[in-house]
């Protein structure tokens, strides 16, 4: 062999085992072969044959155990260079960019299909908006275009209140605290169209007035209904411009009628205090209903809205609006008052001639035992003296309803109209008696 020949022993665990087939052929020795049963063993083949057969010899490398290289090179590929920390940061922002636009996008189709699935039923637009005429919004509707708020200003200041159409010439009535000492007075219609209004008249005993509009068109008048036929109970509609609320709608029922009501008074000297037969009721008025009207289920005005009832002035919790205790003059009595305001600019009292003593507390109204400026309590010739009444008679009923004082005797008296026949309960030295009379009139003021 090639490696025997060399000078440097070969390692041992290099070194080829002995005898092998390809030794034998370099040596020129035949290989043993296996024999064949009746088959010739061939001999050995000639020199040149076997030259023949041997291919060329391969340059051998010499192995040197302590190179610097092995001979043996395992190949195990390309070595990876890993990643680098400026590689990570930016594959983590490009994988946070992605979620992020994914999940924003996810989002808002999810909220799009969401907003679709949570949409809530409704009913569509009706075709036919119209309400019973007996509703509130049906009384509402017929009555707000005859209704209209009045802006006064005068020489204490400036307030407001309201008001209703009586008739085609542009009268409007409402009540004389709303247009006391005016110097300007604009109405406003429920349209928004705003005029210039002149006072016709006003009484400040009946605490009515009527002013008149000029130039309007399409003016809607307001159908007057009968107080006499309202009963306790009965559904009213109440509308003003409460606190400068234009054309507000509050519903209630009547909670009594001739309900007896003092207001005013604010002179001191009487003049100013209106006396009012009232329709109680408990549909919200506050100021600013003043004047407005008060009406049936018809939208018929039963009554004219002027007064309420707050709490005690003494109370710390006092409430200055509504507590459900409104008044309104009856409608039978503002007719009255208003057709002779338009007609004179005034308005007649009915009245029995006699004076009252207002400090008398007991029950019923006592007749004075003088009168004015040392005058007759009783006026000579006058209702009372030709019905037989005299001074120091208490008188405790009025067509049979009872009179509890001064004040009830005379809001009874003015709930009729002069002329009107009374029977007046009397009581003389302990015994009642029943006497009938005639009323009378006076200017009113």
């Amino acid at each position: 062999m090639a490696d025997r020949q060399q000078t440097d022993p070969a390692p041992q665990w290099w070194s080829r085992p002995e005898g092998t087939a390809a030794d034998a052929d370099r040596e020129g020795v035949p290989a043993p072969r296996p024999e064949a049963g009746g088959e010739e063993v061939p001999g050995p083949l000639p020199e040149a044959a076997v030259a023949a057969q041997v291919p060329p010899p391969v340059p051998e490398v010499r192995y040197d155990p302590w190179g610097g290289q092995p001979l043996q090179v395992v190949d195990r590929g390309r070595q990876g260079r890993g990643f680098r920390l400026w590689q990570v940061a930016a594959l983590a922002a490009g994988t946070a960019l992605l979620a992020g636009g994914t999940g924003g996008y996810l989002g808002v189709l999810a909220e799009r299909q969401s907003s679709t699935r949570l949409e809530l039923p409704q009913a569509g637009v009706a075709a036919d908006k119209g309400r019973a005429p007996d509703s509130v919004a049906g009384i509402a509707a017929a009555a707000l275009p005859g209704v209209v708020t009045l802006h006064v200003r005068g020489a204490s200041g400036s307030g407001t209140g309201t008001g209703f159409v009586l008739d085609q010439q542009g009268h409007i009535l409402t009540n004389n605290h709303v247009v006391a000492d005016a110097k300007e007075i604009a109405v406003t219609f429920s349209t928004g169209e705003s005029v210039t209004a002149e006072l016709v008249g006003r009484d400040s005993g009946y605490d009515l007035a009527v002013v008149k509009v000029s130039g309007v068109r399409g003016l809607r008048p307001l159908s007057l209904g009968n107080s006499e036929n309202v009963q306790v109970g009965d559904p009213v509609v109440a509308i003003g411009a409460p606190f400068d609320l234009s054309n507000t709608v509050t519903a209630g029922i009547i909670s009594a009628t001739g309900r007896p009501v003092t207001a005013g008074g604010d002179k001191g000297d009487g003049s100013d205090i209106s006396y009012v037969d009232a329709l109680q009721t408990d549909a919200p008025i506050n100021p600013g209903n003043s004047g407005g009207p008060l009406l049936d289920a018809k939208a018929h005005v039963v009554g004219i809205n002027s007064a309420i009832r707050g709490a005690d002035k003494d109370d710390p919790a006092r409430q200055g609006g509504s507590i459900g205790l409104g008044f309104a003059i009856p409608i039978n009595q503002g007719k009255r008052v208003a057709e002779e305001l338009i007609r004179t600019g005034r308005a007649t009292h009915p009245v029995i001639g006699v004076t009252l003593d207002m400090e008398y507390a007991g029950d019923g109204a006592r007749v004075g035992d003088k009168g004015e400026d040392g005058k007759p309590a009783v006026v000579a010739d006058g209702p009372a003296a030709r019905a037989g009444i005299k001074a120091g008679d208490v008188i405790t009923k009025v067509n049979g309803q009872r009179v509890r004082g001064g004040d009830e005797l005379i809001i009874k008296i003015r709930a009729h109209r002069p002329g009107d026949p009374l029977t007046l309960t009397v009581l003389r030295d302990g015994r009642e008696r029943t006497l009938e009379l005639v009323l009378g009139s006076a200017n009113g003021s």
